[in-house]
C-alpha cells in the first residue's frame, strides 16, 4: 500500500481485519515507506481484505495497492512482521 501508512496503526489494523475473515498471513513495514501485506484462505476473504487494504484504518491514507497473486504458504496465523 502506498500513502500514509506508516506510523498510522496500519499493520495492527490489518492483522485484525485478516483475523476476523480467518485469513493466514502477514504484513509489515517497507523501507521505502509501503507496508506489504500477504494473505491466503477462502477466495472471498482475501478479496475482501483487499478491499479493506485499499482504505485502511481512519488514520491512513492509501493513495494505491499493487496487488499480486502468489502460491500458499500453508502460514498460520497472521502476524506483524
Amino acid at each position: 500500500m502506498h500513502g500514509t501508512v506508516q506510523g498510522v496503526g496500519f499493520r495492527m489494523a490489518a492483522r485484525r481485519e485478516a483475523e476476523r475473515l480467518g485469513l493466514a498471513g502477514s504484513v509489515r513495514n517497507r523501507f521505502d515507506g509501503t507496508v506489504e501485506a500477504e494473505a491466503e484462505g477462502a477466495t472471498d476473504a482475501v478479496a475482501a481484505l483487499g478491499a479493506w487494504l485499499a482504505h485502511g484504518p481512519d488514520t491512513a491514507r492509501v493513495d494505491r495497492v499493487d496487488a499480486t497473486s502468489i502460491e500458499a504458504r500453508g502460514e498460520a496465523g497472521f502476524a506483524v512482521r
